[in-house]
């Protein structure tokens, strides 16, 4: 009787693996051959369950997005409008260990995408969905009487994402000039700023 073979787990198998070589040593270490091997396959076996090495560098980005969204969801459960932004953005900076390898597989593609017009719109997609949870956060944040600042929403979530994204890049790149506890100073420094209204006369 032939083995039947779970080409949907092999495809999985085959994306941790890449996910493990990025965490290892970045983009440049998850080669096909390397890839290949680590999952068990022959040279050239990839090619059934991905055309390029793109697709599957894409899945690996997915799947990274996937754990960090499915962690944030656990830590915002329940919670809503300043409460749930700062526990967000508490959570998403690079502070947090759970989510240590999900963003170095971001940076890599991140990387990826300033070179390949094919990969730019799903980052594009992901950043809609960020931006329009922050939204929502402010709005509700509004309403409870929290959020106070005169600065319009769409100007804080451009700060937010901005700010999320340099200290990513920058702990990746050189952490000694950016350390952790500056960054939670600064998420904390940004609340405050949320709950002042308008100083002016």
């Amino acid at each position: 009787m032939p083995k039947i073979i779970d080409h949907d787990q092999r495809r999985e198998d085959i994306i941790d693996v890449t996910w493990q070589l990025i965490v290892e040593g970045g983009i440049e270490a998850a080669t096909m051959r390397e890839i290949a091997k680590r999952a068990g396959f022959a040279n050239g076996a990839l090619k059934h369950y991905f055309e390029r090495k793109d697709d599957i560098i894409e899945g690996a980005y997915e799947r990274a997005l996937q754990r960090i969204g499915d962690l944030l969801a656990r830590e915002v459960e329940g919670k809503r409008g300043l409460e749930a932004l700062e526990i967000s953005l508490r959570f998403t900076l690079p502070t947090n260990s759970r989510t240590e390898g999900a963003e170095r597989v971001l940076l890599s593609f991140w990387e990826r995408c300033a070179f390949n017009t094919d990969l730019d719109h799903h980052y594009g997609r992901h950043l809609d969905n960020w931006k329009t949870g922050y939204l929502q956060y402010l709005r509700e944040g509004r309403e409870d009487g929290e959020v106070r600042t005169p600065v319009p929403d769409p100007q804080l979530v451009s700060e937010m994402v901005l700010m999320n994204i340099g200290a990513t890049v920058t702990r990746a790149v050189s952490p000694e000039h950016y350390d952790a506890e500056i960054i939670e100073q600064q998420i904390s420094d940004f609340v405050a700023r949320l709950r002042q209204g308008s100083t002016a006369a």
